[in-house]
């Protein structure tokens, strides 16, 4: 059987993804490059929006047309909060309603019990998966990811991620730290990633979190780069500001922290957990310890309530903070979530508009820190096939000439060409 494997979403579900997968070419299926030459088609579905799911719908509507009898398995976020209305499609022969990679076997044929009711990756029942516990590589890639937690224990009121995932699972530190030393043999990052991975270890034994864990991931796993994925402001302690101080860029000097609004009364409403003052008093903490730091987060525009002056107060946030990107969406009401039933609604367009703004605002900051950035050394990890480098404070960069050594972390000096950036590779020395 060949299988063609498609991912909305988040790291996470890319993460787990791969897990499908390996767990299907364990089961002897070869994974195909392309729909229109597969028997199967698994689709991860995401849920974080309105689109996300109608996007998904509309992917397995074209698969099923452009490649008649093909079997499709609908798997991830969306397909446990919508699992009915997949059934209900023609096109949809099995629903999974989660992410394990036994469940998804098992959808496609695979002579193996399926767990009925499984709805998430770290639920494990007493069935060993042939294709083993840990992730061994990410197929075509050159960083690899580092699932270490699944779920959420918070109740932001947008969000319909925590109603599909559950509660906050940690993976045991030994689990994360063998899957860390596989993937370092043909991965020179790895991105440690989960859906509040800020949350990690509160459900272990004993003292672990997450700063506990990255500190014996960098001891025990060598001659790789880790970077943290989307954190938390609140959850940047004093343990992993050190770390990134300190580890001579091997915990990539790069943070994602989600930010959604600037105004206290929008983030009361999303019932967030911060003041706008605690996120940028922690914003510039960081910054002052570490340095030269890439820093991203999210922003959600038109939330129900975003009057002119509120936006106004995200807006004068992120001209003050030094972001270097940011991901900024328009609300999407999510059905079963209480910022659906909120009064005053932001018009669409004026949602739009507010996020124009704000991403033209964001691509100005990343071209300034960008220029600032010329003339400086830089750690990258090649990309590929695509030309491309990525720096340890999240800048992607072009390779015009490719090294003699393409393997690993490689040192350059990163020039400009026009508004775009490339590294330069520092002269060899001449052999004996």
């Amino acid at each position: 059987m060949r299988v063609y494997f498609h991912t909305f979403g988040c790291k996470a579900n890319q993460y787990d993804t791969e897990r499908m997968r390996q767990e299907v070419e364990a089961h002897g299926a070869q994974v195909a490059s392309s729909w229109h030459e597969a028997d199967a088609c698994v689709v991860n579905t995401c849920t974080v929006t309105n689109h996300a799911d109608a996007e998904a719908r509309r992917f397995v509507r074209r698969v099923a047309r452009e490649s008649p009898g093909i079997r499709v398995v609908v798997a991830g976020c969306s397909a446990v909060l919508r699992a009915g209305e997949y059934r209900s499609m023609g096109e949809v022969s099995a629903v999974v309603e989660g992410h394990d990679p036994l469940a998804v076997a098992g959808a496609l044929g695979a002579d193996l019990p399926v767990p009925l009711g499984l709805r998430a990756t770290l639920d494990r029942l007493h069935v060993e998966p042939v294709g083993g516990e840990i992730l061994l590589r990410r197929a075509g890639a050159s960083r690899g990811w580092l699932k270490v937690q699944d779920g959420c224990d918070r109740k932001c009121s947008f969000c319909a991620t925590r109603l599909a995932r559950g509660p906050s699972r940690s993976r045991p530190p030994e689990d994360v730290i063998r899957e860390a030393e596989a993937l370092a043999r043909v991965h020179p990052e790895l991105v440690i990633t989960g859906v509040h991975i800020g949350q990690y270890g509160r459900d272990l034994p004993s003292s672990w979190t997450l700063a506990r864990l990255v500190a014996h991931l960098l001891d025990r796993v060598s001659g790789v780069r880790f970077r943290l994925g989307s954190i938390e402001a609140t959850e940047v302690d004093a343990d992993l500001v050190r770390l990134l101080e300190t580890s001579g860029g091997r915990l990539a000097p790069h943070l994602h922290m989600p930010l959604q609004s600037g105004s206290d009364a929008i983030l009361r409403g999303m019932r967030r957990w911060y003041t706008r003052e605690q996120y940028r008093r922690r914003t510039w903490e960081i910054v002052e310890r570490v340095g030269e730091i890439g820093l991203g987060a999210d922003i959600i525009t038109g939330f129900p309530g975003e009057t002119e002056e509120r936006a106004a107060e995200t807006r004068s946030l992120v001209e003050e903070l030094p972001f270097t990107y940011l991901h900024v969406f328009p609300f999407s009401p999510r059905e079963g979530t209480p910022a659906a039933e909120l009064p005053d609604v932001v018009p669409q367009r004026v949602a739009g508009e507010r996020n124009r703004e704000l991403r033209m605002l964001a691509e100005e900051k990343g071209r300034s820190y960008r220029r600032r950035r010329v003339g400086g050394s830089a750690q990258v990890v090649l990309e590929g096939k695509r030309g491309t480098a990525l720096t340890g404070d999240y800048l992607r960069v072009e390779v015009p000439v490719p090294p003699q050594d393409s393997g690993g972390l490689l040192g350059g000096v990163l020039r400009a060409r026009g508004e775009h950036l490339y590294i330069a590779w520092p002269p060899q020395s001449p052999s004996n």
